[in-house]
């Protein structure tokens, strides 16, 4: 059943086509395998709100999918394998459990709030959905000092930042706009008007001033790469370089970014995690 479950996250992965595919390939077996539960655990919270058909029924399957996890993570049986997978990681890395369900609570925040009036408010968020996974996430690469755990936070912000510039056209669908209201405000910008797809003079400030924000937490994030194990270190590096490499591409993108998702080519993704993996993430802006 160990390896058939692991197999099931790998096939989650597989399927979503998720950047982070590469770098996961980096570590050694069961690493990789644990770090693939981690992101199949993820996948599953995230779809259990995105293709729901409403609020309601996406409230009663987390909340069922959470105390799946909590009998799980108590000892008790459960059929869905990658939960089985997850829970053998949790017991093989000591992950922290209060990390898996700050993902869970980041993720049930998409259902009650779907904008950010402020940026601590976004910074909440960010540490539930992103920094609590990169967390749990080091447990299973191997850290160094409890260091790490600062810049692993400062990582997830950086990510995820780089999440919310990149899918700005997808969230908008759904009726989200995690851009906080206060910088709109700051920058002569109103949401109802991005919502509503018109043009505002102030969204090139707007752009500016979320990249440089998102740049100041790479900046911090760098440090992790001092501070995990030989095998840490290498995927770090490649995710570091591939996110990197979507931040590039938002940057170029410029305004548009309000009005089409920004997909930078597969080469240029592999490329930015190869020089990452070989010059580490402090030079890397060199190459941008």
């Amino acid at each position: 059943m160990y390896f058939n479950d692991h197999a099931v996250c790998a096939d989650v992965l597989r399927r979503s086509g998720s950047s982070f595919s590469l770098p996961i390939r980096l570590l050694p077996g069961e690493k990789r395998r644990g770090t693939t539960a981690l992101y199949a655990f993820c996948r599953q919270a995230d779809d259990i709100v995105d293709q729901a058909t409403d609020a309601s029924t996406a409230r009663i399957d987390l909340d069922a999918f959470e105390a799946t996890l909590a009998a799980g993570l108590a000892g008790s049986c459960t059929e869905n394998p990658v939960l089985r997978a997850l829970i053998d990681t949790v017991r093989r890395f000591a992950i922290p459990e209060a990390t898996l369900y700050d993902i869970l609570a980041g993720v049930r925040m998409d259902l009650v709030q779907k904008r950010y009036a402020t940026f601590a408010e976004l910074e909440e968020y960010c540490r539930r959905v992103a920094s609590a996974v990169g967390l749990a996430a080091i447990h299973i690469w191997g850290f160094r000092t409890t260091a790490a755990f600062p810049a692993a936070h400062a990582c997830g912000l950086a990510f995820q930042l780089t999440n919310i510039l990149r899918d700005i056209p997808e969230d908008l669908q759904r009726g989200r706009i995690y851009l906080p209201t206060e910088d709109f405000a700051a920058c002569g910008c109103d949401p109802n008007r991005l919502a509503a797809g018109q043009n505002d003079q102030g969204y090139a400030r707007l752009a500016a001033f979320q990249i440089a924000r998102a740049e100041s937490f790479y900046k911090q994030a760098q440090a992790l790469d001092t501070m995990l194990s030989t095998d840490g270190r290498l995927v770090f590096r490649a995710m570091f370089g591939v996110y990197r490499s979507v931040l590039s591409a938002v940057t170029h993108a410029g305004t548009a970014i309000f009005t089409k998702r920004v997909r930078p080519s597969r080469p240029a993704l592999i490329s930015s995690a190869v020089a990452t993996v070989l010059i580490g993430p402090v030079r890397l802006r060199l190459f941008h």
